[in-house]
């Protein structure tokens, strides 16, 4: 039952307004209690309470504003595309800037609840209340009788909770799309949407906690801030330098403005939220949000742009007096008015300056970050002549400052790609090619890249490695000789390390077998049955071009003579023509001491056979890779230099 001599309310509006405005609109949970949040700003509410109980399908909007009159409700609430600025330019009595202009915003409440009950109440009068059941409001709009709804008025039960004045609206029976709203997320959202909201003279309340200017976390990780005269802005935490910026373009009337900031992070990651990504430039206009990212529209940011962040305000985008600017969902700007062209203009002129000097500021910085990591790098670049060091210092400037996949663990992988910096600049020093490196400095970081992925640098780093590792197996083989070890030692040394009979030589086909048994041909065997009917290759090992390489160990102290070698290379040639037609061969034969020229007379038998003593094999290793030692010896430091 209404209140006795309740007064009438009454809502017009057509069928395809609603559907447009209350269901078609508003995005997110976050823009319908925008619009509520702007309302009781307008209202010169200093605080605002959102509670949410979700679980028992209930939002309760409060604010201690100046509240309605039952008159004002139907002529301004109720009243659909009410011009707010029509009676003021701001607000009653604080004199606030009104946020609200086409009278539009209260019908986002639709989109979120089928039942609205407002109460209000003017200071000294009585609380005026109603209901709104929006399925009843859209069966009166669809029978098409009437477009004229009349919510009903009701008792008040929510009159003690508005003080001397103030509004109370509570939404039940909520739509679906509002069951995973969080208050956590929802004070985020809010915080980044109002530019007022923070301060001692607006104060709005998500279940009993205040929404602070922290809360937007767009100031949490940026490193470096560019500021616009006059602009107030919280300190980040992680701030390295501050900037101030110009707050006009030159030429721009005295009254248009721009305050705000633009800053930087470190990794582009650090932007991500569960509310959204941060990286964005939002526009304020009257303290509220009217364009949710206008990075984007900012041309020739590059990829410095994935590390922007910013909030800029400008109030004469939102001029009662000119056309309005900004789209019905107030989250939008007019792309084609003139006036974002222009701010656009100027952003973009500003971000370009931003750029330039984060550029400048990354490589410096970074530079002296991965210094202070690994101190050992001065050591490293004051072994280095002028010349050099100064492009080193650039180069190491440049890869500490590249942005690195987020996937991956920065510490590590930076550590890597200094690494390899270093040794492609060691590779080009050695060869005297200050030229292509200053060539590729001046052009930027991937031509810098190509040139330290050349294949010769990697290899340079790599190689040094190998050679290093040889030598100390050549040391490991020359003792197994000087101790005369047994020959199947010696075999299976040599089998580890075929490149010790040549560095060129490494197992590039399955093909490799030791103690290999390959039956002879009847004239070179001994009895049936006895172990004479096979002759045996010690290592049989078959190169990438094809070719097979016998290999014929003789223990050190064995002293076989020329007859016995060419005997034994000639079965092997008969057999292994048998076993493998068409192939070809080479015999490699070690032995502990040459007592005459073999060599020749066996190439006769197998063409391209080779002897060797154990002693040439060493020499041979150590000369071909202790010179390349020599040469690199500067290399090795940078080891200590990363570790």
């Amino acid at each position: 039952m209404p209140p006795e001599n309740a007064p009438t309310y009454s809502l017009t509006i057509d069928l395809t307004v609603l559907d447009h405005l209350a269901d078609g609109l508003y995005s997110s949970v976050a823009a319908v209690l925008t619009e509520a949040v702007a309302n009781a700003w307008d209202a010169d509410a200093r605080n605002v309470h959102l509670d949410l109980d979700i679980a028992n399908d209930v939002i309760v909007i409060r604010d201690d504003g100046i509240g309605m009159t039952p008159a004002e409700v139907n002529d301004r609430y109720l009243r659909v595309g009410y011009r707010r600025r029509t009676v003021g330019d701001v607000s009653e009595r604080l004199r606030r800037p009104v946020m609200g202009r086409k009278g539009i915003g209260k019908l986002s409440l639709f989109s979120i609840a089928d039942e609205i009950r407002l109460e209000t109440r003017r200071e000294g009068g009585d609380v005026a209340a109603l209901v709104i059941d929006v399925p009843e409001l859209r069966d009166r709009m669809e029978d098409g009788t009437s477009n004229r709804y009349e919510p009903p008025a009701v008792t008040p039960e929510h009159d003690s909770e508005l003080a001397d004045s103030g509004t109370l609206i509570r939404l039940s029976r909520l739509k679906p799309r509002l069951r995973d709203a969080r208050p956590e997320s929802l004070r985020r959202r809010l915080a980044r949407r109002f530019s007022v909201i923070g301060g001692n003279e607006f104060r709005v309340f998500v279940n009993g906690t205040e929404v602070r200017s922290a809360d937007r976390e767009d100031l949490k990780f940026v490193q470096y801030l560019w500021v616009m005269e006059g602009s107030d802005v919280d300190e980040p935490p992680n701030l390295l330098k501050r900037f101030d910026m110009h707050a006009r373009a030159p030429g721009w009337p005295q009254e248009r403005v721009v305050r705000g900031w633009i800053g930087t992070v470190d990794r582009p990651k650090q932007l991500s939220t569960p509310e959204g990504n941060l990286n964005s430039i939002v526009v304020m206009s009257r303290g509220r949000l009217v364009q949710e990212d206008i990075l984007p529209k900012l041309h020739d940011a590059g990829i410095f742009a994935s590390y922007v962040t910013g909030q800029i305000e400008a109030d004469w985008l939102d001029d009662s007096t000119g056309d309005d600017i900004v789209t019905s969902d107030r989250q939008r700007l007019r792309e084609d008015d003139p006036r974002v062209n222009e701010l656009v203009s100027f952003l973009s002129s500003r971000l370009r300056e931003i750029a330039n000097r984060w550029s400048e500021l990354r490589v410096s910085d970074k530079a002296d970050e991965l210094r202070e990591q690994y101190p050992r790098i001065d050591d490293w670049l004051g072994r280095l002549d002028s010349g050099w060091r100064r492009k080193a210092e650039t180069l190491l400037g440049r890869i500490a400052a590249m942005p690195l996949p987020e996937e991956t663990e920065p510490a590590e992988a930076r550590k890597d790609l200094v690494r390899h910096a270093i040794y492609g600049f060691e590779r080009l020093r050695m060869r005297g090619d200050a030229e292509s490196l200053e060539q590729a400095l001046a052009e930027g970081v991937d031509a810098l890249l190509k040139l330290l992925a050349d294949r010769d640098a990697l290899e340079a780093s790599m190689y040094r490695d190998i050679a290093r590792n040889r030598l100390e197996a050549v040391t490991e083989f020359a003792s197994l000789v000087d101790e005369n070890q047994k020959e199947r030692a010696l075999q299976k040394y040599l089998f580890d390390h075929l490149w010790l009979l040549d560095p060129s030589w490494d197992r590039a086909t399955d093909d490799t077998s030791m103690e290999e048994r390959i039956r002879l041909l009847p004239e070179f065997s001994g009895d049936e049955g006895t172990n004479d009917e096979y002759g045996r290759i010690d290592i049989r090992y078959k190169a990438v071009s094809g070719k097979h390489l016998i290999v014929e160990l003789k223990r050190a102290s064995v002293r076989p003579t020329t007859g016995t070698l060419l005997d034994q290379v000639e079965k092997y040639k008969v057999a292994l023509e048998r076993k493998f037609p068409h192939e070809r061969f080479e015999v490699i034969i070690v032995l502990g001491e040459r007592t005459r020229d073999v060599e020749t007379p066996i190439a006769s038998i197998m063409p391209g056979s080779k002897v060797f003593t154990y002693d040439e094999l060493i020499v041979k290793a150590k000369q071909a890779y202790s010179e390349y030692l020599e040469r690199t010896k500067e290399i090795d430091f940078i080891d200590d230099v990363l570790s």
